[in-house]
């Protein structure tokens, strides 16, 4: 990966990919003080890099491209392979990063944004075990406004006073590995890791050989789904990397590493001889509740023989947190495991049910972070690399350094304007030095995130150390890098002809989200590219009939026999039928991400409706305009990018050609039988008073509505509480029918 923090291990033979530049992250990051992280203004002034609210929507885009690549392969290595290329807290601060640019341009949101991830895909080592209840990630918090803006946003959506009593539980942050252990009458029926949190791996064998996991409890519900983390400590890790070393076996780079490969062993005896530990500090299923409180839970949790974290404490509230987590940190270098940060969550049981979830994240607990590392080493060398959208990304290539216990090896120089030494606008950053191969430059990571320049020693630049000069022609094609006004970011012009974004489009189209075809990653996608087999995505549904069998062309290449090449064939095969959803985002179309194309899916239903839509909507006025710009979660950007697609002759026939090989599946559809806004179109606007904008929002779609920002011929209801404006106006200029907050609560029988 272009900005790759590597392990040891990995130095002899570094793998640079030609793939995009979308994979060199340009982001903000926290540093440590005396450097403060501060709202969206993330290192502002020290590392020269744009803040968040001074970012161009061309800006935002390439950020969002970038980010959503290297969390996706960051995701891979770290829950999957159990072999991270960067730490936490570096991981921590890119999540956080993408999130406060979604938040200021919501229409950008792409598909396979990592707001809506957790974990990633489980390897094909193990069984699959599908969990009952998603196993969430936690949302991040890196300084005290962050904690106390947590507790302010819980009592905006509970609608509670500042003064209103609110407690929470504060426990360490555990760095290991997540494991759910499934108890049936008080018996270890299964146990699986958290995999892409809907699926995970069966490692039932082994976790038994775990000691602080029981086979059998007493006085337990009959179904009880144990959560927590698998650890190793700090002596036991010492002691085993001395057996590995003398036995001349591999070493592990750190204590998660050793916890995670040790459990992820395919030989129940290879874990047993491995010192691993399990925490336990939450649930999944129950047959019934364990307690009233996250605190009383947990206390049964250890009544019942799990190791449970002494260190959890109540507070009164974010006074109480912080107090909690300066305390913990005091003892961070001698609790003998590491931890990488305080968990916090909201006591009351019932106030959690009623909080609920985001895509991937719980909104009553949150993780406040730990903060970030500096180091100095020499820049070798500056690569251009060339992403699916045409975008030229430059990336640093270090000298190896040791920054917190990981090995930085490549680091983000966002533009050419950074490399100058200058912002967007045209200010001068770093005091106007700019950055040049040979330079002695300044390394940090956010928290534990992919590693960025912070500053350079002119006092150590080289005599004939030269400007860099940023190249406006693409390395990777020939064609002209052209820089628009307004963005900070120069792209080929080749379109399909330069390979980089062919063969990255392709590698899109077949991408985990998106058709996810067995046997047909990367690699074999640009070898395929390369040979000419393939030159858009529906050649690879006409391999078969383009060469015979197929088995003759494939079976004797490398890594290819007989079976393979008959299994990829039936993979491919086995996606000709295909959700309409995968479809939409498999297209790659600019700003359209997984979760707006699962709306989109929703909105329109089948292919051809939104098809017909799309073309309907060409001029980018009329009623299927305003229909699409209505979708909650889709604006103009985004929809002016989709028709313009649709719109172009090439783009068109690519799309054509491909769904002529295709079964497009409709898209599921809410059960909501008996529902009395199913399918009806609802705008809430002025201030509701029972319950908050987001809560009535859920409702609704869980009807089976459809939420809307803005009223147009299309919308069937309008709820106007107190203060509604210019919607309400509208509504009533056009008919439509209004309701108040209880005519509402009325109909749809929740009164």
């Amino acid at each position: 990966m272009c900005c790759a923090i590597r392990r040891p291990r990995r130095w002899a033979s570094p793998a640079w990919p030609s793939g995009p530049a979308e994979r060199c992250t340009h982001l903000d990051l926290a540093l440590t003080p005396p450097y403060q992280l501060k709202g969206n203004r993330v290192g502002l002034g020290v590392t020269g890099a744009t803040a968040i609210e001074d970012l161009t929507e061309a800006q935002a885009r390439e950020e969002l491209a970038r980010l959503a690549d290297e969390l996706g392969r960051a995701n891979t290595a770290y829950h999957r392979d159990d072999a991270p290329e960067i730490t936490d807290a570096d991981y921590d601060a890119l999540k956080r990063r993408n999130a406060a640019i979604e938040a200021r341009f919501p229409a950008l949101k792409r598909a396979d944004s990592p707001s809506d991830q957790v974990g990633a895909r489980p390897g094909e080592g193990f069984a699959k075990i599908e969990h009952a209840v998603r196993m969430m990630s936690l949302g991040n918090a890196f300084d005290d406004e962050d904690v106390t803006g947590f507790d302010t946003g819980i009592r905006k959506y509970l609608g509670l006073a500042a003064d209103a009593a609110l407690a929470y539980t504060a426990e360490p942050k555990i760095d290991g590995l997540s494991l759910s252990l499934r108890y049936e009458a008080g018996i270890l029926m299964q146990a699986a890791t958290r995999g892409d949190g809907a699926i995970g791996e069966n490692v039932t064998e082994n976790a038994r050989t775990i000691g602080d996991i029981p086979d059998r409890i007493a006085a337990a519900p009959e179904i009880l789904e144990v959560r927590g983390e698998v650890y190793m400590s700090h002596a036991d890790f010492a002691t085993l990397n001395e057996r590995q070393a003398g036995a001349g076996a591999k070493t592990f780079a750190n204590p998660r590493n050793a916890a995670a490969g040790s459990l992820r062993q395919l030989d129940p005896a290879i874990t047993k001889d491995r010192p691993l530990r399990f925490f336990a500090y939450g649930w999944g299923v129950l047959s019934e509740p364990l307690a009233g409180t996250q605190f009383a839970a947990i206390e049964r949790l250890a009544a019942m023989g799990f190791a449970t974290n002494p260190l959890t404490v109540l507070c009164a509230g974010p006074g109480d947190m912080l107090a909690q987590y300066r305390e913990i940190e005091t003892q961070r270098a001698t609790l003998g495991y590491d931890i990488d940060g305080v968990v916090y969550k909201v006591d009351d049981l019932a106030l959690q049910a009623r909080l609920g979830v985001r895509s991937t994240t719980p909104r009553w607990a949150i993780a406040h972070k730990f903060p970030a590392e500096l180091a100095w080493t020499r820049l070798e060398a500056i690569d251009i690399q060339v992403g699916r959208t045409g975008a030229l990304s430059p990336v640093a290539r270090l000298t190896p350094v040791t920054v917190g216990g990981v090995v930085v090896s490549n680091a983000t120089l966002h533009n050419e304007d950074y490399i100058a030494g200058r912002d967007a606008s045209g200010n001068a950053i770093r005091d106007g030095k700019d950055i040049r191969v040979g330079d002695w430059v300044q390394v940090y990571r956010a928290g534990d995130v992919i590693p960025k320049l912070a500053d350079v020693d002119l006092a150590k630049r080289p005599a004939d150390a030269a400007p860099y000069v940023f190249p406006d022609i693409c390395p990777e094609c020939g064609s002209a890098a052209i820089r628009e006004q307004g963005d900070a970011v120069r792209r080929c012009s080749g379109g399909m002809i330069c390979p980089a974004q062919a063969v990255e489009k392709l590698k899109h189209f077949v991408s985990r989200k998106a058709f996810d075809i067995d046997g047909l990653g990367s690699k074999q996608v640009e070898q395929f590219h390369s040979d000419g087999w393939i030159a858009e995505p529906a050649d690879i549904f006409t391999l078969r009939d383009r060469y015979g069998s197929g088995l003759q062309q494939l079976k004797n290449r490398d890594g290819w026999g007989e079976k393979s090449a008959e299994n990829l064939f039936r993979a491919i095969d086995e996606k000709r039928s295909i959700p309409l959803g995968r479809l939409i985002f498999a297209l790659g179309i600019r700003h359209v991400g997984e979760a707006a194309s699962n709306l989109l899916a929703t909105h329109y239903g089948s292919w051809y409706a939104f098809e017909r839509a799309m073309g309907e909507a060409e001029a980018q006025e009329g009623a299927a305009w305003e229909d699409l710009t209505a979708i909650d979660g889709v604006g103009a950007v985004m929809a002016g990018s989709l028709v313009t697609a649709f719109a172009q002759d090439g783009e068109r026939a690519s799309i054509d050609r491909l769904v002529a090989h295709l079964d497009v599946e409709d898209a599921a559809r809410p059960d909501t039988d008996g529902s009395p806004v199913a399918g009806l179109t609802v705008v809430f606007t002025g201030t509701l008073e029972m319950m908050t904008r987001a809560e009535a929002k859920a409702r609704a779609e869980a009807l089976g509505a459809r939420v809307s920002g803005s009223v147009s011929a299309r919308t069937d209801i309008v709820i106007a509480g107190p203060g509604a404006g210019s919607k309400a106006r509208k509504a009533a200029e056009l008919g439509i029918r209004t309701l108040d907050e209880d005519g509402w609560l009325d109909l749809i029988g929740a009164r």
